[in-house]
């Protein structure tokens, strides 16, 4: 069953086309990267799937237009270098968003997420002192707060430590949810699917398993290398 499903998506930012009439599809409970370089579409693809930004073509998320209050509720969306509330400590903006989701036994999850990501000693500091790297930490923690069916990150590891990486990573791995993690970086790429999407210049030029990929290696060939050739 596909959660998601895409079909003849085009997108214009003035005259400039971002999105080629392209179409795929999310198999429900699978993941996915969306890889490509800079400007080749792929945070216009996530903020499409979030209902942020119009566009033309057929989108639905289980049934469901992007930006309806059911999609709403199914999708946790990271922005690329998203900011949380600055005015507000950790803890307000976990205890806001928690409130705003619906989450339900609230402590619990935020416990667990806080945990997770070490923010325990940040929780009464406010989002405006934080590290750039503390701040993604809690603006991961809040796009997932909901626990949410379809998870839509752009560039998620993106100043986070190591360690951490690899436990959000291993966590990831838990959750019964669609993934769709889009980067420009193979080996996080390779980390969180597999299944992969390329798309270059608003088109996909390749959509299929991670596998099939690495089967196009020569002797010592990198999976970057292999890439690169696609896109030429």
């Amino acid at each position: 069953m596909d959660c998601v499903t895409v079909n003849n998506l085009s997108k214009n930012y003035d005259k400039r086309r971002v999105l080629n009439n392209i179409s795929f599809s999310l198999e429900c409970n699978k993941s996915y990267s969306l890889i490509g370089q800079n400007g080749a579409g792929k945070s216009t693809i996530l903020k499409i799937l979030a209902g942020l930004i119009d566009y033309t073509g057929d989108v639905t998320i289980k049934k469901n237009k992007p930006g309806s209050d059911e999609s709403k509720k199914l999708i946790g969306y990271l922005a690329e270098d998203a900011s949380p509330y600055i005015n507000l400590t950790v803890k307000e903006n976990l205890l806001y968003i928690a409130s705003l989701r619906g989450v339900q036994n609230m402590n619990e999850r935020l416990s667990f997420l806080v945990d997770l990501l070490g923010l325990n000693r940040y929780l009464n500091i406010m989002v405006s002192s934080l590290s750039r790297g503390t701040m993604q930490r809690l603006s991961l923690a809040l796009s997932i707060v909901h626990n949410p069916e379809i998870v839509l990150l752009d560039e998620p590891l993106n100043y986070i430590d190591i360690p951490t990486q690899e436990k959000v990573i291993q966590f990831f791995r838990t959750m019964n949810s669609t993934f769709l993690i889009s980067t420009h970086v193979m080996s996080i790429a390779e980390r969180f699917a597999e299944n992969i999407i390329i798309i270059n210049d608003g088109n996909i030029i390749f959509n299929g398993k991670l596998s099939e990929i690495e089967s196009m290696r020569k002797n010592n060939e990198t999976i970057e290398s292999v890439i690169s050739g696609i896109m030429l």
